[in-house]
């Protein structure tokens, strides 16, 4: 049973969640060869404050970019 855990930057919209949620299903049955119901996706939503790059939190540099 495959189990994949996906963080992802807080802002995408409920279909796009599922939208990824349907690709990353099919390409772990064509790639391991399962049945979908046996793949489990969870996906995080990561705060932009929680989340830094290069020093630096995604909020700061959004903001420092507006």
């Amino acid at each position: 049973m495959p189990i994949l855990n996906i963080a992802l930057i807080e802002g995408r919209s409920k279909e796009q969640k599922e939208a990824l949620i349907k690709e990353v299903t099919d390409a772990c049955v064509k790639a391991l060869e399962v049945k979908p119901e046996t793949v489990r996706i969870l996906l995080q939503d990561i705060a932009t404050q929680d989340f830094g790059v290069a020093g630096e939190s995604v909020q700061a540099k959004r903001e420092r970019s507006a």
